[in-house]
């Protein structure tokens, strides 16, 4: 079985392959949809569809991007309830329990690669990119086990209020290193849903902790361990971004779980070999743990949509609002209190996602700077910006099926 099933081979020729100015094509392809000036690519003509300040906010996508943002947000909310609910019943097993995660997401996805590259295909898939991906499954198990780790120590409340750090780092490694440039909104927008978390942090503070009696030493371990926890899934956020925009998502997450669960099961092996043994393994025990892996699997098995469709940035942002839905599930499970500030919190993180759309244009940041001007260095998968690209040019060319550099041959990449 071919390679190249998984991913489109054509290449664009709107634009140079060093993608620094516009090739002869563009003379009958710069303006597919018509109009006074053409634009410059393909992509351009696309972005023109809708104009005005908020012409982000009439696609569908914009709609699709805040509700899978707040899926994901109340799934990883599931995660960490169920995460606390083993820290209650003495189950410290900070790696071994994340391990289920990966060997389920590589059952699955592995397999499925498999069956679309080959085995010839996957070994060579393998051969060629598995430093990047041990990379990616290194930063994404510490980031798991550091978080799990804080259970210990700190509640479900404060641990999720560190992950605004996540944010950080996803800003700062995606401007360095992907060449991603942020908008005045996108700032703006960003600011404001901390703000909202600085609420919730208020509320906490005028409300005392929320979740029990921990030793003020130990509160401090326990952030200290979701700080770190929370660097290292900024790093993973931001190349799971990149991956998945240049790769199918099942083999960027078949991957993650292949070597995560190397990586995850030799961890769990030094580290949680003693704890295991005093677990007070029991029916409770194992629905928790259950419930945690399937929570975890699906949060991650959706994760790579928000990717494409937004960014890490806009997808830890999201995530924020997990302080308002642990509050919502606590008040049944942990017998939390809501205070008068958390709506006011949870709306202000929302104004804060809204505003930082206003001003992007119809492919959002679907359109990744990494990629090229058509995106012609990533994948033609569901919700990329060039598969929108090449629906668009063999719709405007009378159906007839045209890629980007106008053959047959449209991607079928997921």
């Amino acid at each position: 079985m071919s390679d190249n099933k998984h991913q489109t081979t054509v290449q664009t020729s709107i634009a140079n392959s060093d993608g620094e100015g516009p090739s002869p094509a563009d003379a009958v392809d710069a303006n597919p949809l018509g109009g006074d000036s053409a634009p410059e690519t393909a992509a351009d003509g696309i972005e023109q569809e809708k104009k005005g300040f908020l012409a982000y906010f009439r696609t569908k996508e914009f709609y699709i991007t805040l509700v899978l943002g707040q899926f994901l947000a109340i799934t990883n909310t599931g995660t960490n309830t169920f995460n606390q609910l083993l820290s209650d019943q003495q189950a410290s097993i900070p790696a071994f329990q994340t391990f289920f995660n990966y060997c389920l997401l590589n059952l699955i996805f592995t397999s499925y690669t498999i069956y679309r590259y080959g085995i010839k295909g996957w070994f060579r898939m393998v051969w060629k990119s598995w430093w990047k991906y041990v990379i990616l499954s290194f930063c994404d198990v510490e980031g798991n086990y550091f978080m799990v780790l804080a259970y210990e120590y700190t509640t479900m409340m404060s641990a999720q209020l560190i992950n605004f750090w996540a944010i950080v780092i996803v800003v700062i490694v995606s401007f360095l290193f992907l060449r991603v440039r942020y908008h005045a909104s996108q700032i703006v927008g960003i600011l404001i849903c901390i703000g909202g978390m600085g609420v919730l942090i208020a509320s906490d503070h005028i409300q005392g902790t929320n979740g029990g009696d921990i030793s003020r030493g130990n509160q401090i371990k326990g952030d200290l361990f979701a700080l770190l926890g929370a660097s290292f899934y900024g790093l993973a956020n931001t190349g799971e971004e990149y991956f998945v925009s240049t790769a199918p998502v099942y083999e960027v997450i078949g991957q993650m779980g292949f070597f995560g669960m190397i990586i995850n099961g030799v961890q769990a092996g030094i580290f949680d070999r003693e704890s295991i043994t005093k677990v007070p393994w029991n029916d409770k025990v194992g629905g928790y743990l259950t419930g945690y892996t399937l929570c975890l699997s699906i949060f991650y098995s959706t994760a790579p949509l928000l990717f494409r469709l937004a960014s890490a940035a806009f997808f830890n942002i999201s995530l924020l609002t997990m302080n308002f839905w642990g509050v919502i599930i606590g008040i049944e499970v942990f017998n939390y209190s809501v205070h008068w500030m958390y709506p006011i919190a949870f709306v202000l993180i929302i104004i804060g996602q809204l505003i930082y759309y206003i001003g992007r244009r119809v492919l959002g940041e679907a359109r990744k700077p990494w990629l090229g001007q058509n995106q012609e260095r990533g994948v033609a998968g569901l919700f990329t910006a060039r598969r929108k690209i090449e629906t668009s040019r063999a719709t405007t060319q009378g159906g007839q099926g045209s890629s980007v550099d106008g053959t047959a041959n449209h991607s079928t990449a997921v």
